[in-house]
């Protein structure tokens, strides 16, 4: 799970103080405030993300335990995400950063029921709810395209999870719907033939085995 730079997001050092926290969150909701940017939706999410470092580093309780989170999470050697805000983009760029990353494990050996969670956790309802304010068909095809691609290595039952949460992204964009449709009837076929693979063989064998008697007799 990632964690949140409260103090980079409000422009901020670590060591800053309680009245430091008030005056950069005041001067940073007067500048991407929804009413202030014709309701841009990035203004909108940079806002969200401003109001909720705020929340947490101005609350005694809140505070406490997001230090305890971000000390832990520096002392593994960990880098804080700087696209924590939920864009497009950001949906997009760690699509592809675990796309690169699935590219170098061994496809027979790899995890894939954590392969599956980690891409359920990209595109839940409350994250598709927020790239759908966007508008950006394009982006949205795009992260759907590389999922598709990486739900490809998956059994069926867990692609077909994946697969109604691509088409809830896809809403009316008929390209998109049509696309993981078909993935997801290829995903079906493949795992009708792997489950008929075994009996298949068996057939073969008995065949085999009943010509090379006759052959021999």
């Amino acid at each position: 799970m990632q964690v949140k730079d409260y103090y980079s997001i409000l422009q901020l050092k670590p060591s800053a103080t309680l009245s430091e926290i008030k005056k950069a969150y005041r001067v940073l909701a007067q500048k991407y405030h929804p009413d202030k940017n014709n309701n841009d939706p990035y203004a909108s999410v940079q806002f969200a993300e401003i109001k909720e470092a705020y929340e947490v580093l101005t609350n005694p309780l809140k505070k406490q335990y997001y230090l305890q989170q971000r000390w832990y999470y520096q002392s593994k050697g960990r880098k804080f995400n700087d696209d924590s805000a939920i864009t497009p983009a950001s949906v997009l760029k760690q699509c592809l950063e675990l796309s690169k990353y699935v590219a170098t494990l061994d496809k027979y050996r790899m995890n894939k029921e954590g392969l599956s969670d980690y891409i359920l956790q990209l595109i839940p309802d409350s994250v598709i709810l927020q790239l759908k304010i966007f508008k950006e068909i394009s982006v949205d095809k795009s992260i759907i395209d590389c999922l598709l691609k990486l739900a490809a290595l998956l059994p069926y039952s867990n692609s077909k999870i994946i697969y109604d949460q691509l088409l809830k992204l896809a809403g009316e964009d008929m390209i998109s719907k049509t696309a993981i449709t078909d993935f997801l009837q290829r995903q079906q076929k493949k795992e009708k033939s792997e489950k008929l693979r075994p009996l298949i063989i068996v057939i073969i064998t008995i065949i085999l085995s009943i010509l090379i008697y006759f052959v021999s007799h």
